[in-house]
């Protein structure tokens, strides 16, 4: 097939979907916005951020005056512990369930203006650290089946505070998106015997078309089936269900294609690259999950620029997602970003 010309459909196997590509649209001329960088520089420390040291947030509850990562329950949960249980069922049409949940969020570094690709990688092994902790604490919890870890990064993807941090959200039941991916890497195994992840970077790793970044314990790449027009994932080179099941070399070798990653994706527009980013591996409802093989997603919105963004809009609202840049033709721009941060070279 001549991906790189045809308009044709590519197919993701973790959730049974499709994307329609149309490479030959990348030729259309472009008459719509392309802004340069603000260059916007941050402090150190804001005295207004109730995410900095020693500020007050919500309710008059104040930071303390942390110097690494700092962990705490969020102040606006979207889940509640103490939710009752309740169900509304008419007729199969309206239909409603109460879920509990723990909701938190981790500040990365108590400066204000850092974020993780210009983090040292020993500082962001700590942030790593953190999450394995909070990933078996919280997936120990007797009604939580799944615990969530994702960063929202930039105003552009919903981030209402700069200062470095993320959430973690764990629930009673499991996210749909998970439970997709949890059924077809089950059918998977059963079909196969073998970890539809395991295969497919096996795969990449063949045909080199889409790494971007690879060290001896994981791969980062485009997919082949990404929508997003610079959506990348990381993936562990040995299977592992879950991030607890990292030794302390592959957590330091995770830190270090995390800042890696971020560095190529800030210097692709020169700017502080905004994305949503999470982690899926196995459910905490106390069963196995051997078919599992934990994974990070990378879904970015930028396009042209640093302000030019991809919408879901008209057919992909209605239809299916559509993107016109090639998972190959990004892999290749974000492999030739430079490794240096372009505010440090």
């Amino acid at each position: 097939m001549h991906l790189s010309d045809n308009p044709h459909r590519r197919y993701n196997p973790l959730l049974d979907e499709w994307v329609l590509c149309s490479p030959h649209r990348t030729k259309r001329p472009w008459n719509g916005q392309v802004e340069k960088p603000t260059g916007e520089t941050l402090p150190q420390y804001d005295e207004h951020c109730y995410l900095c040291p020693g500020n007050e947030r919500a309710g008059g509850v104040m930071n303390p005056k942390y110097e690494d990562v700092f962990v705490f329950k969020n102040d606006f949960s979207a889940l509640l512990e103490d939710t009752p249980e309740e169900e509304l069922n008419e007729g199969g049409l309206l239909v409603a369930k109460t879920e509990r949940g723990l909701c938190k969020v981790l500040n990365f570094s108590p400066r204000h203006d850092m974020t993780l690709p210009r983090m040292a990688v020993a500082d962001i092994e700590k942030v790593i650290k953190v999450w394995v902790e909070q990933y078996r604490e919280m997936g120990e919890l007797p009604y939580i089946n799944y615990v969530q870890i994702f960063e929202n990064r930039g105003a552009m993807m919903g981030n209402s505070n700069p200062h470095p941090h993320c959430q973690i959200w764990s629930s009673e039941t499991i996210p749909d998106i998970p439970e997709k991916e949890g059924k077809s890497q089950k059918a998977w195994r059963k079909e196969k015997g073998s970890c539809l992840l395991c295969d497919y970077l096996a795969l990449e790793l063949r045909k080199r078309e889409r790494i971007v970044l690879e060290n001896d314990s994981f791969a980062a790449l485009v997919p082949f089936w990404a929508v997003w027009p610079f959506e990348t994932m990381i993936l562990p080179k040995r299977h592992m269900t879950g991030i607890d099941e990292m030794s302390d070399a592959e957590r330091k070798d995770l830190a270090d294609i995390m800042k890696g990653m971020g560095i190529r994706f800030d210097n692709l527009f020169l700017t502080s690259f905004q994305y949503s980013m999470g982690i899926h591996q196995r459910p905490t409802d106390g069963q196995a999950h051997p078919e599992w093989h934990f994974h990070s997603h990378y879904m970015p919105p930028l396009l042209r620029s640093a302000t030019v963004r991809k919408f879901m809009v008209g057919f992909e609202l209605l239809g299916m997602p559509q993107r016109d840049i090639t998972a190959e033709s990004a892999a290749d721009r974000l492999r030739l970003a430079s490794g240096v941060h372009y505010l440090e070279g």
